[in-house]
């Protein structure tokens, strides 16, 4: 028997109590089919919770978290609960109190999956984008003056600090050295692109781009530098997707980056994204959101879910059973699925389940 993870699985509000259930029903397949263990501790944070009792995450829960090994995160969203409270009170406290500080975010067509990408395929659409994620305007930093007059001033500041900067580009530097298309035996090198606005925001981005490249030319310099303004890689990511290999970028752009990048990938149906401490806790989750209107139909489609799991394979060094997964999620998307959308899979979520965890098994 292998090692054996203590994980918090967080279900949280809508279907996301389904798509969990999927990606442990797969988790436990891989569990069995590699020998190490999974031991799994639940706990009931959303929208229901907060109705019921007025807390979103409290401090002891948080401290709780901080012992497991990893976290397994289903959604968070209540339509009877207004917009920032939940996500403020649960997804963003547990990323800035647990400092999970990368965000990370493969953008991956599966094959069978369909690309609104004209002539785009698996081949071209295939890159990561690590997203510093404790800091920028997600930091709150700002304020109201003569708030609800006429001469109202509303001010949120982007603030980041060299530490901050250099343990994010020191993550995705090594991300690319291990995981970039020469490595994966794709390409003929690694490179690291770093995504920013240096003509404009004149400050934060001179801070990222002096650090890039002062820790790209001393510690990696077998690993090939590149530098896209935000606007230019949100056109390029349309138009030429295989240019790019790993992306690092601050909080903000890498907020609206990656959201195009997961529409480019097939929906939010297949996106994953895990919120990483390298030297802590980390949590991870599918892109989708809650999605209430399906709640309890089995129609939703769980593979971000699974995803999500894989990825937490990955990063807790379960590398082989990562790779077993993936494949099982290629097999189903390739094979099996008529579609990604919601009820129109040719299958229930718990048969989709199914599926890949056969796969897996075998």
């Amino acid at each position: 028997m292998g090692k054996t993870y203590n994980i918090a699985v967080i279900p949280g509000d809508g279907t996301g109590p389904e798509v969990t259930a999927e990606a442990i029903k797969v988790l436990k397949a891989a569990e069995d089919k590699f020998g190490f263990g999974v031991e799994l501790t639940e706990y009931d944070f959303g929208g229901e919770r907060y109705k019921r009792t007025g807390e979103t995450l409290p401090d002891s829960a948080v401290e709780e978290l901080r012992k497991f090994d990893s976290i397994l995160l289903g959604a968070i969203g209540h339509p009877d609960v207004k917009p920032g409270i939940l996500e403020k009170g649960i997804l963003l406290k547990a990323r800035f109190e647990l400092d999970q500080y990368i965000n990370l975010r493969p953008v991956k067509l599966y094959p069978g999956v369909a690309c609104p990408l004209k002539d785009k395929g698996p081949a071209e659409i295939d890159y990561v984008v690590v997203r510093e994620n404790t800091g920028d305007l997600y930091t709150g930093t700002g304020g109201f003056t003569m708030k609800g007059t006429s001469n109202e001033v509303a001010v949120q500041s982007s603030v980041y600090n060299r530490f901050q900067v250099d343990r994010c580009l020191k993550y995705a530097f090594e991300y690319a050295k291990k995981y970039g298309k020469k490595a994966r035996g794709v390409g003929k090198e690694n490179t690291l692109a770093l995504c920013g606005k240096t003509n404009v925001l004149t400050y934060v981005y001179d801070l990222w781009e002096r650090a890039f490249h002062e820790m790209g030319q001393k510690e990696y310099p077998d690993i090939k530098r590149e530098y896209y303004h935000v606007d230019a890689t949100c056109m390029w990511m349309v138009k030429n997707p295989e240019w790019f290999d790993v992306i690092v970028t601050g909080n903000m752009f890498g907020d609206i980056i990656t959201d195009l990048g997961a529409i480019t990938q097939g929906g939010m149906g297949i996106a994953a994204g895990g919120n990483i401490n390298p030297q802590g806790v980390s949590m991870f989750e599918p892109i989708g959101g809650s999605a209430p209107k399906y709640t309890g139909k089995g129609v939703i489609n769980p593979l971000a879910a699974i995803c999500a799991m894989q990825m937490m394979l990955q990063t807790l060094g379960e590398e082989k059973a990562a790779d077993k997964v993936e494949e099982a999620v290629k097999y189903v998307t390739s094979e099996k699925l008529e579609s990604m959308q919601a009820g129109k899979m040719g299958y229930s979520t718990s048969e989709v389940g199914d599926l890949v965890a056969n796969k897996v098994a075998e």
